[in-house]
């Protein structure tokens, strides 16, 4: 199970860095900063640095800030981890856009919840992991609307070429963003690794061994090496026309707001903070540039991520107890 688990995990990482690179990238893509192929491979470098720069509060809050120590299996984790792989990949296949976070989350509380009941999981806990998860998209788009309004009002009387200087800094503030992202992604998949370890007896506390660290930060690389066009398109062009000004903006909010949650340990959806942003970024400049349906499709998939990963975990469960009661009632029957 210790070694399903370790594989489930790197897969997670290596899609949520094929997902959020994404969103990274969309506004970079969309206002012709860089070309694609070579914003990938950039987005992908400062992804793999940036687990080793930054602490694992966000790995610690996820994995045993949840639910009751004493109440954790490793079969548990499974189930948890299973359960946010298979969201993963039925969001992606439909086009639908998805936190890689809530589903965790919800895996995680799910199976536990299925297993131990209610009593097992820590409201304060859940409290600190699930609040940030509904403020920071929030945070982003104030933060979006009002970085947009004083960009404007700072450059109302610069001509067109003033785009061109845009388009060069949406670099560093891609690279800056990309590394915000996995400081707070990456640590997701390696506190699952680190608490497998000790569930399984090869770790005699919970920490983030140097192998885990690499382990999940080269796959959240990959992942972005690769890219998920569909969802670049989706925000680069569906949401509104993304302009120079646009990305470097959202670039910006997004950024800060992953940034300060990872300081503090708290787990968030960089894609939902980045969709967010942009769309304050262009509700800044008219309310009705946005295509608010779209938004509110997004916003639709997000609120569900949680409660269907939740029973995606309890129906696994149920269908692992069903197999292995009737293994075991089918063995007392053949046995003399």
């Amino acid at each position: 199970m210790l070694i399903t688990l370790i594989v489930l995990a790197l897969f997670y990482a290596f899609f949520n860095g094929y997902r959020d690179s994404s969103s990274v990238l969309a506004g970079v893509i969309a206002s012709r900063a860089m070309r694609p192929s070579v914003a990938l491979y950039l987005v992908a470098g400062a992804e793999l640095i940036a687990p080793f720069i930054f602490g694992s509060a966000v790995a610690r809050s996820v994995s045993t800030g949840l639910v009751n120590a004493d109440a954790i299996s490793l079969s548990t984790v499974l189930i948890a981890m299973i359960a946010a792989v298979l969201w993963n990949l039925f969001t992606w296949w439909r086009g639908i856009p998805s936190s890689s976070t809530h589903a965790l989350i919800g895996g995680l509380v799910g199976a536990t919840w299925a297993i131990h009941g209610s009593r097992a999981l820590l409201t304060g806990g859940l409290i600190y992991a699930v609040l940030p998860l509904l403020i920071a998209p929030l945070i982003g788009f104030v933060l979006g609307y009002v970085g947009m309004g004083l960009l404007l009002a700072a450059f109302r009387d610069a001509t067109p070429r003033v785009n061109s200087v845009f388009r060069r800094v949406q670099i560093a503030t891609a690279v800056f963003l990309a590394m915000s992202n996995s400081a707070n992604d990456s640590h997701k998949s390696m506190g699952i690794i680190a608490l497998g370890l000790v569930l399984a007896g090869k770790a005699p506390e919970f920490g983030v061994p140097l192998w885990v660290l690499a382990a999940c930060a080269a796959a959240m690389a990959l992942g972005a090496s690769r890219g998920d066009w569909r969802q670049i398109r989706n925000l680069g062009g569906k949401v509104f026309r993304i302009r120079p000004l646009n990305a470097l903006d959202s670039q910006l909010a997004s950024a800060m707001v992953v940034f300060a949650a990872s300081a503090f340990g708290l787990p968030v959806s960089t894609s939902h903070i980045i969709s967010t942003s942009l769309m304050g970024s262009g509700a800044s400049e008219r309310v009705n540039k946005v295509r608010w349906h779209i938004a509110g499709e997004m916003a639709t998939a997000w609120i569900l991520t949680i409660p269907a990963t939740m029973a995606v975990a309890a129906a696994i469960f149920m269908a692992t107890a069903g197999v292995s009661a009737f293994g075991g009632t089918l063995t007392r029957l053949v046995t003399p």
